[in-house]
């Protein structure tokens, strides 16, 4: 795919995202958005392994926006401490994300990896349980 393209194809996949994210319930708006946000770490690891610092920056920058997406979502008065406990795993990977950026470490992108990774399967099993 060149050039207008591949532009269109970005284009409809995100209408069909806007679609699909109208339609969602809160829950799998989270899904959605961390398997959005695991999906761009991989793409920033491989960006810092290509040297594209440039792109990895945009890479890491969504990641960090998607995570702040996520603990704007956060309901406290409901979840209480789990709620407070998930906003610090946030908060840290987004400072890990930084330290990544700043450094270059493929490994930081992976400890986040693992971190969000065990979040997003306690929100599958939960998706699951509730289904």
């Amino acid at each position: 795919m060149y050039g207008s393209e591949q532009d269109g194809f970005g284009q409809y996949q995100q209408s069909d995202l806007a679609i699909q994210a109208a339609a969602a319930s809160p829950h799998q708006l989270v899904l959605m958005l961390f398997n959005g946000l695991m999906d761009e770490l991989v793409r920033a690891k491989s960006h810092i392994a290509a040297k594209r610092y440039e792109r990895k920056v945009q890479s890491i920058n969504k990641c960090i926006d998607i995570l702040n997406a996520l603990t704007s979502a956060l309901d406290y008065e409901k979840g209480g401490e789990l709620a407070l406990s998930l906003a610090n795993l946030y908060d840290y990977c987004v400072y890990r994300l930084y330290d990544a950026s700043h450094k270059l470490s493929v490994d930081y992108i992976t400890e986040v990896e693992n971190i969000l990774g065990n979040l997003q399967e306690g929100w599958e099993k939960m998706g699951r349980q509730n289904g």
